[in-house]
């Protein structure tokens, strides 16, 4: 399976719609060149602001620069983007519903050799607890871009939250994007994969293998953790009486958690859940790191089946 980098997507698109609107900018917390928005200093270097290691202060500029009439692009590293300036997050653009995008590469524990420092696990909690954020996690690059693309042209507070690694291509070019309307992969009535990120093509994996044990699973791919699409989980755990959330993050306050509200309030089913659970991961090579904490295609297989032993 072919791969891209989202990071990089990211990078390039931020060109093009520099390009289409010139009130469009973009802010940095001194990691440019990994966060890609590099391509956009180079562009239109008088669009640029990079903020130095100061991702509070960045959140402040950005709310400025938003309140203003600007589109605000504003990048770091996940970990960075999400705790180390909550506060700011909180009050400077979740409350006054400023039109800022905290666009975050280095999601999960993907990021590998950076170590625990580094791993962003809580940071979908976090940004699903405040009020007016739309949160967005691209399954692959060509979503990555039309994600972006929409969030350029939606007024408000968005986080999308992108992955350090290439990651494999599930969508073809002319892939529309829908903001706050699930995918669904794949049909199947013995069960149901509801995924997010790099999980979905894990997701997807998985399906074919248990397609060839005779379980027939749906693949579900919940790009918007906020707003939530209701409907397809509802759906979903009516038609095939068990599901399983897959993510690459904590058992808080992720997408399991939002997924498993729903589901106990319309639907109550079997559910299984393939994250993190409560622990911080250690440093190492991010495939190592999944297979380590339980986040590969056969972590999800084996869920599957168990989840199907108790409809």
């Amino acid at each position: 399976m072919a791969e891209a980098s989202t990071r990089e997507t990211y990078g390039k698109t931020l060109i093009e719609l520099g390009k289409q609107n010139e009130d469009i900018v973009v802010l940095d917390a001194d990691l440019s060149p990994s966060t890609m928005t590099n391509f956009f200093a180079r562009e239109f270097p008088d669009r640029f602001f990079n903020c130095g290691l100061e991702e509070q202060n960045m959140v402040g500029i950005a709310a400025g620069l938003a309140a203003s009439g600007k589109i605000v692009f504003a990048s770091s590293f996940a970990i960075f983007a999400s705790c180390r300036c909550f506060d700011q997050l909180r009050l400077c653009l979740s409350q006054p519903e400023l039109n800022v995008k905290i666009v975050a590469t280095h999601g999960g524990i993907t990021v590998g050799e950076d170590g625990t420092s580094h791993q962003a696990i809580e940071d979908l909690a976090l940004y699903c607890a405040l009020p007016g954020f739309t949160v967005i996690v691209p399954a692959d690059a060509i979503e990555a871009a039309e994600a972006i693309r929409v969030a350029a042209s939606d007024y408000g507070p968005f986080y999308i939250r992108l992955s350090r690694p290439k990651t494999p291509i599930i969508y073809p070019r002319g892939y529309q994007f829908v903001l706050g309307k699930a995918v669904t992969m794949r049909q199947g009535q013995d069960a149901t994969i509801i995924a997010t990120g790099i999980m979905v093509a894990k997701a997807l994996e998985a399906s074919d293998v248990l397609a060839r044990q005779g379980i027939d699973c749906r693949v579900i791919n919940i790009h918007t953790l906020k707003p939530l699409d209701e409907a397809v989980i509802v759906k979903a755990a009516s038609e095939t009486d068990a599901i399983v959330v897959a993510e690459e993050h904590l058992a808080q306050g992720g997408l399991g958690s939002r997924v498993a509200q729903i589901v106990a309030r319309e639907k109550p089913v079997p559910m299984e859940f393939v994250n993190l659970g409560d622990r911080y991961a250690v440093s190492g090579k991010a495939e190592e790191l999944l297979q380590r904490y339980g986040l590969t295609a056969r972590d999800i297989e084996e869920s599957v089946k168990s989840v199907a032993r108790k409809k």
